[in-house]
């Protein structure tokens, strides 16, 4: 029994000298020389506290309240970091979307439209437009891969008909000169953002102008009744109204592109349950083909070759037809 304690009190200091550690130097917008050098000395005190727990039982005590007291000191300070909309952003990430409601009428501002001539070359352009809930025919589900069959990003968009698509993606909003880190995520580094988009931009960003490595994009359209698609979609605006009002934090496990989307969900009578392929997103199609809420008259293999986005696109150039290209008759049954 004592032996347990030890190994569990060893697994304490480890955890949580880790997490200090890294929540100083990750858990603020900048993270600095000064930052570094105290997370590093944490560390030490930390690896000095396991070595005294295991071999000077006399120091115990001591080293047990210096730990303690520094590591409440960065909980303190951890929770005390606060997010702000009022940060040097990257201009793709510059500007806030919302939308104004007036029954059934839902305009939205500020709906990205970028001009792109490569990833990081661009014109921007922004423009507003008002959608009619009762015009909402459907909802498609894009799943992005980089990465191996573990990891996508996952875009929602949804079909108003004639050609009227709003895509949204749920993103880490990056300052200037900031790139996305999973680890830098977990700890107060970035603020959310729902990135509201003409589907050209969003979707034909990743099909023809990321090389870095290339992303393949697929498109599933959800089997749902009209008025679940209604009661998502508001709780997609609700959700972004509330964001443009008060920020808050992106976080790489528990506010993310697939997890806030299930939490959304759940507006909705029968959602599904919490599963670990919510978790490993690049498996949510897969899950969702299992729950029934895609075509079930084709296997899943077939459906994803058919919902294989790039090869319809390949070598055209983004035009205002983008979303009928991607959407051929032939290509998913709807």
């Amino acid at each position: 029994m004592e032996n347990l304690g030890l190994f569990l009190l060893v697994l304490w200091l480890t955890g949580s000298t880790a997490w200090a550690a890294l929540a100083i130097n990750f858990g603020d917008s900048y993270s600095g020389t000064g930052q570094l050098i105290l997370s590093i000395t944490v560390a030490l005190i930390g690896l000095i506290a396991v070595i005294v727990l295991l071999f000077i039982p006399s120091w115990r005590n001591r080293l047990l309240l210096i730990h303690g007291v520094i590591f409440l000191v960065a909980l303190l300070w951890w929770f005390n970091i606060q997010p702000s909309n009022d940060r040097n952003w990257q201009t793709d990430m510059s500007k806030l979307a919302h939308a104004s409601i007036a029954g059934d009428l839902v305009t939205v501002h500020n709906i990205r439209n970028f001009s792109y001539r490569s990833e990081f070359d661009y014109d921007p352009g922004y423009y507003d437009k008002t959608f009619d809930l009762n015009k909402l025919e459907g909802i498609d589900l894009f799943a992005v891969y980089w990465m191996g069959p573990a990891i996508a990003h996952i875009i929602m968009s949804f079909d108003f008909g004639e050609h009227n698509h709003l895509a949204i993606s749920i993103e880490a909003r990056k300052e200037e000169g900031e790139s996305y880190s999973t680890i830098k995520g977990f700890f107060r580094q970035f603020e959310l953002i729902y990135v509201v988009a003409d589907e050209r931009d969003v979707i034909g960003l990743r099909t023809n102008y990321r090389q870095d490595p290339p992303e393949q994009v697929y498109r599933y359209r959800i089997n749902a009744p009209k008025e679940n698609g209604k009661r998502f979609f508001l709780e997609y605006i609700n959700k972004i109204n509330a964001l443009y009002e008060k920020p808050t934090f992106y976080n790489t496990l528990l506010a993310n592109c697939t997890s806030l989307i299930w939490l959304h969900s759940r507006v909705n009578p029968g959602h599904l349950p919490f599963s670990w392929k919510i978790l490993l997103s690049g498996y949510l199609p897969e899950y969702l083909y299992e729950s029934g809420r895609f075509d079930q008259q084709l296997s899943f293999a077939e459906l994803k070759e058919h919902a294989h986005v790039n090869p319809l696109i390949r070598e055209r150039e983004i035009s205002s037809s983008f979303s009928s290209i991607i959407r051929p008759q032939s290509a998913q049954r709807e």
